[in-house]
């Protein structure tokens, strides 16, 4: 197959999963959530909001994305406040509003970075560290919803067993990312691993097989090993504090939508959230649109039936606070870094930037 052949299929490819997107999206609110509540009464239901309810909806939001901001700061040294919210709500634009936006936002991690004069190591090791202390923390939050669950007595078969699974995906991401970092040999044989299946996937492509990826996995070991032992308590606390932060909006939209701690309790709402966390992995959809929506509806109403209207619109003015409102702060945020000349280096220095991958394709 031609190069053109090629790449006319993968255009098809991406204009096809696009659609489907789209579609998805658009069954499941103009189909799937009118199941649960009538549009109008979840308008009624918003229009109840007072101006304080509204502002302190909005406190909470801005200080959730200045968590994001602090917790990537904690993963780059040298990155000011400034640069960390550009980049930040950049990217998180771009993956909440493209098929694939995570993999393109991580391209356009690279350019920001590059721009501003990180190396090749530093936003690789930027992206890796933050991607593992992600997952780990996502992984995490279904334990500890279990544990409230416990105190609080609603505990039920189902998030037990859901918990369990959380659980053994967790272990089996401690198990394997200590063993990495423990022996500088096994994560050259991971590395070669991967390099082995990202071969398979790419031979099918007709593209060469990718080559390096275990001295990249040694490489990487020995920076993070590096990084983490002097970064990883804020690393923790303020990945930690990023998902907390995000819970706080959900509650406080519960609770000013008029529903009650007796309806929904916070341990309820917590276990609904972190479950729902995990839907965000699940590249379906541009940022899991309407997928975690209807997570968070079905979660929420199956403990309390009868506020359906008022669930919904909680939903639903979270998720436009916390999802809809980063991609035109996104749009605002890449132009300052397009126009920001003084935060860029010189034509000459970028020349001679250290390009490094460690898992080159």
């Amino acid at each position: 197959m031609s190069e053109p052949q090629r790449r006319t299929r993968l255009t098809w490819r991406r204009i096809v999963g696009y659609v489907i997107s789209v579609a998805i999206v658009v069954a499941i609110f103009a189909w799937a959530i009118p199941k649960y509540a009538d549009y109008h009464d979840v308008i009624s239901a918003i229009k109840t909001l007072t101006p304080l309810e509204l502002w302190s909806l909005v406190a909470a939001t801005l200080f959730n994305l200045v968590t994001y901001w602090w917790a990537n700061q904690a993963a780059l040294p040298g990155m000011g406040i400034g640069k960390a919210a550009v980049l930040t709500q950049t990217t998180t634009s771009v993956a909440n509003t493209l098929p694939a936006g995570g993999a393109i936002a991580i391209g356009l991690t690279y350019s920001i970075l590059d721009s501003w004069g990180f190396t090749g190591t530093n936003v690789a090791l930027y992206v890796g560290v933050t991607g593992i202390w992600n997952i780990f923390t996502k992984l995490g939050l279904p334990m500890l919803a279990l544990v409230f669950l416990s105190l609080s007595g609603h505990l039920t078969p189902a998030y037990i067993v859901a918990a369990i699974v959380g659980l053994a995906f967790l272990g089996a991401a401690v198990v394997l990312f200590a063993l990495l970092f423990r022996s500088e040999t096994f994560a050259i044989r991971i590395g070669n691993a991967l390099a082995r299946v990202v071969s398979s996937f790419r031979r099918l492509l007709r593209k060469p097989r990718v080559t390096g990826w275990g001295e990249g996995a040694a490489r990487f070991r020995r920076d993070t090993i590096t990084l983490v032992r002097y970064r990883w308590i804020r690393l923790t606390l303020f990945t930690v504090l990023s998902q907390l932060a995000l819970f706080f909006v959900l509650l406080l939209s519960l609770r000013h939508m008029g529903v009650s701690e007796h309806e929904v309790s916070t341990a309820e709402a917590f276990a609904v959230f972190a479950f729902s966390r995990l839907l965000s992995a699940v590249p379906i959809t541009p940022g899991g649109v309407g997928l975690i929506d209807l997570g968070y509806i079905g979660g929420l109403t199956a403990f309390d039936s009868l506020e359906k209207a008022q669930i919904v619109a909680a939903v639903l003015l979270f998720r436009a606070l916390t999802y809809g409102i980063q991609i035109p702060i996104g749009g605002f945020t890449y132009v300052i870094w397009r126009v920001k000349s003084d935060w860029r280096r010189p034509a000459d220095v970028a020349a001679q930037r250290e390009r490094v991958s460690y898992f080159p394709a």
